[in-house]
């Protein structure tokens, strides 16, 4: 008697219809996933320029603004302040420079429109260049309040002669931010982009500010 053999349904014991499915899925699959477009970043957001930018550019300008010149400043809370400035695609924004001002522990600039009150040692502004991975630091004070303001920083970003992005960097859970009428108007999403908590750490505080710009 002859006997027939149907043909096999069952490939390593999945049904075939399934694993020819798979077979001609995959690269599709693969395919798409290589084919995503990169994530798009929020832009940090600008806030007005406000006091005190300086009217001339102190002779000394780099990022340690504990010291100004051969004077070292001793008042206030020793701070690390830094972060990446990258794109809207991530990537990082190499030439670029980063500009920071702030008022000295005792809540004066280095200013006209304040009467010269600043502390000589205290530098007040600092710049640096970002490096190859975007990245940039300066040392200086963890910021305090003055009338009318919460502390903060003041923040430029600059690539070439264009002028990116002016903001202000804010200290997370400091009981002013709610007075401050600059924070208190961002919304939700823009505040949580400028606002930061300041770490305590061996050698004093640290604040990572990561800034997003648009480049084009």
């Amino acid at each position: 008697m002859t006997t027939h053999h149907r043909p096999s349904t069952l490939v390593h014991g999945l049904p075939r219809r399934a694993v020819a499915a798979a077979l001609i899925a995959a690269p599709a699959l693969w395919l798409g996933a290589r084919a995503q477009a990169p994530v798009t970043r929020r832009a940090t957001p600008s806030q007005t320029e406000g006091p005190f930018y300086p009217v001339t550019l102190p002779k000394d300008m780099d990022d340690d603004l504990l010291r100004n010149g051969k004077l070292a400043y001793a008042a206030g809370e020793p701070s690390w302040v830094g972060g990446t400035v990258t794109d809207l695609d991530g990537r990082a924004l190499r030439g670029a420079v980063v500009e920071i001002w702030q008022c000295d522990a005792a809540g004066h600039y280095h200013h006209p429109g304040d009467r010269g009150r600043a502390d000589a040692a205290f530098q007040g502004f600092g710049r640096v260049a970002v490096d190859s991975e975007g990245g940039y630091r300066f040392r200086t004070i963890r910021p305090v309040p003055y009338t009318g303001r919460t502390p903060h920083i003041h923040v430029k970003v600059k690539l070439g002669d264009r002028e990116l992005l002016t903001t202000q960097l804010y200290v997370a859970g400091d009981p002013n931010n709610e007075r401050d009428f600059l924070w208190r108007n961002l919304p939700d999403d823009a505040r949580a982009a400028v606002t930061v908590p300041f770490e305590r750490g061996p050698d004093g505080w640290k604040a990572r500010f990561p800034i997003v710009v648009a480049a084009a």
